[in-house]
Formats: structure tokens, sequence, C-alpha cells
């Protein structure tokens, strides 16, 4: 007979269904669906958008989240609006993932709704993700959540979050990345993520090249397409601002013009508009102008000040979000002066490694290379710096990201830069030492 699991703090928990499946990743919706259909919890919220994308989707869930939460009156003609969000992976805490009015929610409803599915699962043996995506719809359905946005996590077809009848959906990107479950090149991996759409329900696709393969996948579903670039879905920058062209449900165009450029990718921040028309909810321009100009997110080219030095943190862990990561850098440096980037690079074993640092090649002009203490998915740093090696550049080897991190501080001129990249156990072990673990002394802005 199956043993119930009854971990006494959520830390306990995470590391029990990280062992509890034999595999870190099974994708496959039968699993998933049985349990959640014993928890009676389809649908989790009146409402429902699901995001997928190689990259920009955290960032196209955080412009969501922040209209919907802004106080629109369109929005909010009835005074309440609850919005839950769901993404993935964490960055320092795994409550990140799951957040009900723009919070994320506390340990102990966590640890209550991991023991509330762990008591129906019976034979059945779910991964770490599927727990976690389970307990997020249980508690939006538990907190009586109007809007949910889902991110996610790998692909679209097999995905846990794909058991969700989502009422929009959005594509931000497709690009290469987890090729060894999703396919080999960009055609397969966008019928793995046209399997998010629904048939007579709109998709909003930020993807303006997309591969031949998903347009027609998309019309095989009998998905209603708004793709980006189209008359119907566009943006024009004009120097720092940008105008956005959107859809309504009933087909007329809405206009918002003099919108400054976001902070996160504009793709995300546009799709995120769109999204949200189709939802039936038309934030106003002021609105749009507020969220672009605010809206951040942890580990998504993040600037701080380190003992009177510049760091920036970036979770890119994919050959297309180091290209990005590259334009934001050389931008960064035609606005500055006689700035030297040091580089700080760990990743996952799985990564293509060399087409993610080639980007960086022409930005970063000292390279550390790291080992990313407790990861077993992780790159040794060694055979990181060997790839370097080959590349034509020397790298410094490190046994710790925390280590790399205080070492290389020390060194830096007072105008030089540090970017520190390639994984979200990378940028949240260095956002834990910025903290204070490893810090005492350090001022930290």
């Amino acid at each position: 007979m199956r043993k119930t699991l009854k971990p006494t703090s959520l830390n306990k928990w995470l590391a029990l269904l990280e062992k509890r499946h034999p595999n870190a990743i099974d994708l496959g919706l039968s699993r998933i669906s049985l349990v959640a259909e014993r928890l009676g919890l389809l649908p989790p919220a009146a409402r429902v958008v699901t995001v997928a994308g190689t990259n920009g989707k955290g960032s196209c869930v955080a412009f969501l989240e922040h209209l919907l939460l802004s106080g629109n009156e369109t929005i909010h003609s009835n005074n309440h609006c609850i919005v839950g969000s769901y993404t993935s992976p964490h960055v320092t805490r795994y409550n990140e993932r799951i957040r009900v009015a723009g919070k994320p929610v506390e340990d102990a409803i966590i640890c209550q709704t991991f023991a509330s599915i762990d008591r129906v699962c019976g034979d059945v043996s779910l991964t770490y993700f599927e727990y976690g995506t389970l307990a997020a719809l249980l508690i939006f359905q538990q907190f009586d959540v109007d809007i949910a946005l889902l991110e996610v996590g790998l692909g679209g077809r097999l995905d846990a979050v794909n058991i969700i009848d989502a009422d929009v959906m959005v594509i931000t990107s497709i690009d290469l990345d987890h090729q060894d479950w999703l396919g080999c090149n960009r055609e397969s991996i966008a019928l793995e993520k046209a399997g998010i759409a629904r048939a007579g329900r709109p998709l909003v696709c930020g993807e303006q090249a997309p591969p031949a393969t998903l347009l027609p996948r998309l019309g095989d579903i009998g998905a209603e397409v708004c793709l980006l670039g189209s008359h119907a879905f566009h943006y024009e920058i004009e120097g720092e601002t940008l105008n956005l062209t959107c859809t309504d449900n009933d087909g007329s165009q809405r206009r918002y013009a003099d919108l400054p450029r976001p902070q996160l990718p504009v793709v995300s921040a546009c799709c995120a508009v769109q999204a949200m028309l189709y939802l039936g909810v038309a934030p106003d321009g002021d609105t749009v102008r507020r969220v672009f100009a605010e809206t951040q997110l942890t580990g998504r080219f993040q600037h701080i000040r380190c003992q009177g030095r510049d760091l920036v943190l970036d979770v890119a862990h994919n050959p297309a979000a180091t290209r990005l990561l590259a334009e934001r850098l050389q931008d960064y440096l035609a606005r500055s002066r006689g700035t030297r980037v040091h580089g700080l690079f760990g990743v996952l074993a799985d990564k293509d490694v060399n087409g993610m640092i080639m980007p960086l090649m022409p930005v970063v002009s000292a390279w550390h290379v790291s080992d990313l203490d407790g990861v077993q998915r992780a790159a040794r740093g060694e055979e990181v710096a060997l790839v370097l090696h080959r590349a034509g550049v020397d790298a410094q080897t490190h046994r710790s990201v925390a280590e790399a991190l205080l070492l290389i501080v020390g060194q830096m001129g007072v105008n030089d830069l540090l970017v520190i990249f390639g994984s979200f156990y990378t940028v949240g072990e260095a956002l834990r030492v910025l903290d204070g673990g490893h810090t005492a002394g350090w001022t930290v802005a």
C-alpha cells in the first residue's frame, strides 16, 4: 500500500516530491488528469489564460497580472476581481510560483494543498511539476479566483497545464530549447506549443515569423489566431516609445499611442494587452502606459548595485534568450563609457552551451564559469570552460556562484559591469548571496 506523505514544512515537501516520481520530466496528461478529476478542481477559475513560449512567457504573465491588478475601472466594474498566477520555475522561493492577488501564497497553504493532493493520488505517481500545477489550480479554486493566469512549463501539448481548457491562449515565441523532449527544430517545437490551442477560442501569437508548421496546425485545431505583425495586431517603435494596435472581440481596432518601451520584452507586453482584450477587458491608455513603465520581474535584466559596482542578473538559458541579453548589454554599453563586462555563467548540462555563449562573445571581456551547487542537472564548470576555450577565450572556474561572486566584485573596476546568467539556478544562488547569507558588510541597493 502506498505510504501517505506527512512532511512538516514546505522545504521538506519539496525535497520529497523531487524524489517521489522516477523521472524529473515525464510529459503526458493521463496521470494528472486522473488526479484532477478526483480532486474535482476543473475549471480552477471563471476565466483562464494559458501562456506558452520558448522565452517571454513569464514576462507576459507579469504584464497580464499587473494589468488586471491595476485598478482600472473598466476591469473592476464590480470592485472585485481576484487574479491567480502560476509560473515556473522560481528564482529564490517556491512560493513565487503561486500567487493570488499578486502575492505569493503562504507555506502553510501550499503544504495543506500538497497533502490534499497526496491523499487522493492512490496508485498514481506524479512529478514535482505535476504536484505544483495541481496545487496552484486547487488553491485558485479555494480562493474563488476570477481570472487564472497559467504559464506552461515545457512545450504545451503534453504539459501539465494543458489539462485546462483556457479561454485565451498565448504563444510568445518559438525557438530551440528542450530539444530532447520537444524536437530538434523550430517546426517540431511549434507543433508542441500549438497543442495549447482550442477550437473556436482566440490564440495570440507573438512569433512574427512562425515556423511553417504552426499556422496550419492551429487551423486544423480551429483556433482563432491573432498574429503579431498582422494588420489586426502590430506595433511600431519610435525612439523610446511605441504605438500598439490591437483588436477587440467584436473586430474593432483599439490603438494605444505613446507607450513607454517596457523593461521586459516588448512582444510579451503587446501579447498581454491583446489577451486582455480577448478576455473582454479593455484597459485604458493610462493604465497600459503605467503597466509598461512599471512591470519588472526578478532575474530579467535585473540591475543591482553592490559595493558600488553594477550587476545585471538574467535567467537567459537558451541561445534565443542570450541573443536578447547581448542586445540589451550592447544598448547598455552604448550609453556608458569605458565599461568592461565580466560574465559569470552557470548552466544546465542539457543546454546548447556553445549556442548560448556565441552572442555574448563580442560583449563579455572576462569570463567566469561556475558549478551549480546541489543541482544534479548542472554542467560542470570545467566542461563549460572547455567550450569557451574552443571558442577562443579562457575562463576562470569556480566551485559555486557564491565563491565567484565574492571574488569578481572584489576585483571589478568602478566602471565595470558583471552580468550573471545561464539558468534560474545561477541567478537564484546569486540573489541569495546578495540578500545577505554570504555578504555581511556588503551594501546592496
